[in-house]
């Protein structure tokens, strides 16, 4: 059985990403996941070994110097036949590190690039790191067509080297966790402390100023002073966007303000939402939206590389100019008002999410291409 190693840091996109692959590959592959969680469940019912190394996502000379070299030994002592990172600081150690021991097959996959919205002297660094993922790899994954168009027309990749898993996304949807449930829907509402009559949008990601949280919360201010029955709903770690800051754009408007770090089960707030919103500025895909949309639920969100992929626009969800502000609250406040259509929407959401991003399509694609590859070594 041929040995296949996953490396990656562990935000909820890479758990989904984790377990519905390795689900897929199991009966196939000796597998080993190296990441820096700790967290004993990560893994739970899955045939797969894992390893813990500190790998910190910000930029950490020694730190990172260090995870290098333990994973050039790691490598080395495991002869894996395939390595498969993703996120960039894992991709950049990763991939040059199986370089070195010689990996026969090293993928990457990109999810985004933090470069975008950069300027000057570190546009170029992240943008340099990103070229040399590429060269180390010998197949490099895309998860979303706008995404692999964006890297070719920068030049960090050759025409024909990036790939993609079928419609986009890193591992689809899975249709028995992302579903409509009018129980959980009570349940989790009723933990929050919010009625069944009221609207509530939901977020899920990273508290990130890249991600337009605070856009989202300065259109929620603008909606919620004029409308007491609708209520927002964070999900997701804080990184450089403090709750505090949030709390105090909408400071009139506190306690129908919700907060909820990490949570492996993000269906379930799914399952309570009425509309999603992502106003990012930078996305490679944008998994949470077709997760919702598995969910019924529509969406709002900014139109950017990535995310023109995962919603069409009014048909699955209504797209605006990321950081205008004002279209986005005219957005969100439309899908609140008008019943008949967020229904329309979300019911269309979630036909296309099913057609297009189902898991099974995606993992199968996905150990597809570890077996092609494989073939040829």
């Amino acid at each position: 059985m041929k040995k296949l190693c996953y490396i990656a840091t562990i935000p909820a996109v890479v758990h989904s990403f984790l377990r519905g692959h390795i689900q897929k590959s199991a009966n196939k592959y000796e597998i080993t996941v190296i990441c820096n969680s700790t967290d004993k469940y990560l893994l739970d019912d899955l045939n797969a070994r894992l390893v813990y190394l500190p790998i910190v996502r910000k930029p950490s000379p020694l730190k990172d110097m260090l995870i290098f070299f333990q994973l050039c030994v790691l490598f080395q002592r495991e002869k894996f036949d395939i390595v498969h990172s993703i996120m960039p600081k894992t991709g950049m150690l990763a991939m040059v590190a199986a370089w070195i021991v010689r990996v026969p097959i090293r993928i990457h996959t990109f999810t985004g690039q933090v470069w975008v919205l950069r300027k000057g002297i570190h546009r170029f660094l992240f943008k340099w790191i990103d070229k040399l993922i590429g060269i180390f790899s010998t197949c490099v994954l895309a998860d979303s067509p706008s995404q692999r168009d964006f890297l070719i027309n920068e030049k960090v990749l050759p025409k024909g080297k990036a790939k993609v898993i079928g419609a986009g996304s890193i591992c689809g949807v899975d249709p028995s966790r992302f579903h409509q449930d009018s129980n959980k829907r009570k349940v989790i509402r009723n933990e929050l402390g919010i009625s069944l009559e009221s609207k509530v949008i939901l977020y899920v990601g990273r508290l990130n100023r890249d991600k337009g949280v605070l856009d989202l919360a300065t259109a929620f201010h603008s909606i919620a002073k004029n409308n007491q029955s609708v209520e927002l709903l964070l999900v997701g770690t804080v990184e450089d966007v403090p709750f505090d800051q949030i709390q105090e754009i909408c400071s009139t408007e506190r306690n129908r303000l919700h907060h909820v770090e990490f949570s492996s089960t993000p269906e379930h707030y799914m399952m309570a939402a009425d509309i999603f919103c992502l106003p990012s500025y930078r996305e490679g895909f944008g998994l949470t939206i077709i997760e919702a949309a598995a969910c019924g639920i529509p969406t709002v969100a900014s139109r950017i590389y990535g995310i023109i992929d995962a919603v069409s626009d009014e048909k699955t969800g209504l797209l605006f100019q990321a950081g205008d502000v004002n279209i986005l609250t005219r957005l969100i406040l439309k899908l609140l008002t008008e019943d008949n259509l967020r229904q329309r929407i979300g019911n269309r959401a979630y036909i296309r999410t099913l057609e297009l991003f189902s898991s099974d399509i995606i993992t199968g694609e996905m150990v597809e291409l570890y077996d092609s590859l494989s073939e040829g070594q």
